[in-house]
């Protein structure tokens, strides 16, 4: 196991274009690190150069205590799982399995014990004879798997390796994979673009965009807490809905109001966020996650309540996904603008629809709410989880980590 440090890397290609723009990364021994974000963003190709497969430009990466910029792939004590297996179709399972130490010159009998171990561990013990085509997709993807394990290295880089398989049989890898981590303990960097896997998968989440790391944190904690609107935006299913409003300090408290509808900001939300209350009297931009509505019906007492027309549902079992419009247009910011051409290409299931240059809100109810599409619905909202941002920069007005990042005094207040 080692912890895997990227301090300043850099990777510009030819013509200028940069991938990955002075990447600060910590991996600590053992963790658990997923890198998302949308097509582009540069995740895999930090994930090559970590593997020595891309050159870095500037920078350093380090593995354990060695920095090992000039060190080859097969010098650097990773294993990687690739989307597309890799595997070698004119052998058995065993023979795939077993392929890499050979190459080690490995003794037979511990190539045997470490075949057998990884096939025990993942369930293979009974295709160890066949070969790639005689397996599924599933079982393919564990074979490559094994494959890294034997190895025993000093962490695992996996690109995407889930992408290629059906989305039941994705829920069940992903669990197979976290029971793997928590036995083998080895620090693993895994790549993907699906931010509900980088939730249910990673001890912490790197969000990237454009090259640039945006957060690095828990994934509840970037679920509560983003940094600024992209991260918001991008972290939960389905998106977090945004609308510009007037934050002003009513005679009852701190209320916002946007598109007919005025919604108390509790106290201990505005004294729990810094430099908040100098935005009293301004334009912010104010999210709100679909889980924190509910039908009023069911809610608690204690939620603002919120009126609605339903245009669609969304039946999801224990769940409904009230789909509602409100009478004010999207929010235009560079951030959500990323965020609707990301799911314009269908790297993520987010939108920012328009009708009739109104925004589409979604709101997550208890299945009791038994609302239909053209009903009109009383939901209610928890204010205690309202999110602000600042309507210029984007950034979340109160994280910490933005007034780390901009001094003592955190956001200025936008003119």
């Amino acid at each position: 196991m080692a912890k895997i440090v990227l301090d300043r890397v850099d990777k510009v290609y030819s013509g200028g274009v940069k991938a990955v723009d002075a990447l600060d990364l910590e991996i600590r021994d053992g963790e658990f690190m997923v890198l998302v974000g949308p097509s582009g963003c540069g995740k895999s190709t930090a994930l090559r150069m970590i593997a020595g497969l891309e050159e870095i430009t500037g920078g350093k990466i380090s593995i354990g205590e060695q920095v090992v910029n000039d060190l080859a792939p097969k010098d650097r004590d990773i294993a990687m799982v690739f989307q597309n297996y890799a595997l070698y179709p004119h052998m058995t399972v065993e023979q795939n399995l077993a392929f890499g130490l050979k190459l080690r010159g490995t003794p037979k009998s511990e190539i045997k014990q470490k075949v057998r171990d990884a096939a025990k561990m993942l369930g293979l013990e009974q295709f160890l004879a066949r070969k790639p085509a005689a397996l599924s997709g599933g079982q393919r993807q564990r074979v490559a798997m094994g494959r890294a394990i034997v190895r025993q290295p000093q962490a695992f880089l996996m690109d995407e390796p889930l992408s290629n398989l059906d989305a039941k049989l994705r829920v069940s890898m992903r669990a197979s994979l976290s029971q793997l981590h928590e036995r083998l303990g080895v620090t693993t960097v895994y790549v993907t673009h699906d931010q509900v896997e980088a939730m249910t998968l990673g001890s912490r989440v790197c969000v990237l965009r454009d090259g640039q790391l945006q957060q690095v944190d828990t994934p509840q904690r970037l679920f509560d807490n983003p940094v600024n609107l992209f991260v918001a935006g991008f972290i939960g299913s389905p998106a977090m809905n945004f609308v510009l409003a007037d934050l002003t300090a009513g005679k009852g408290g701190a209320e916002v109001s946007f598109a007919g509808y005025t919604l108390p900001v509790p106290a201990a939300v505005v004294d729990g966020r810094p430099g908040l209350r100098d935005y009293f009297g301004s334009k912010i931009i104010l999210g709100i996650r679909p889980s924190d509505f509910e039908d009023a019906a069911h809610a608690k007492p204690e939620w603002a309540p919120m009126a609605a027309r339903s245009s669609v549902t969304e039946e999801l079992g224990s769940e409904i996904n009230v789909i509602f419009t409100i009478d004010a247009p999207p929010v235009e910011h560079k951030d959500t603008a990323d965020l609707a051409e990301d799911a314009a290409e269908g790297e993520s299931d987010m939108a920012i629809p328009l009708i009739d240059n109104k925004a589409l809100w979604t709101a997550r109810v208890n299945s009791r709410s038994h609302v239909r599409p053209g009903q009109d619905v009383n939901l209610a909202v928890d204010t205690t989880r309202l999110h602000f941002f600042d309507p210029s920069s984007g950034l979340a007005i109160g994280h910490p980590d933005v007034a780390e990042r901009h001094g003592a005094e955190g956001l200025r207040k936008s003119g």
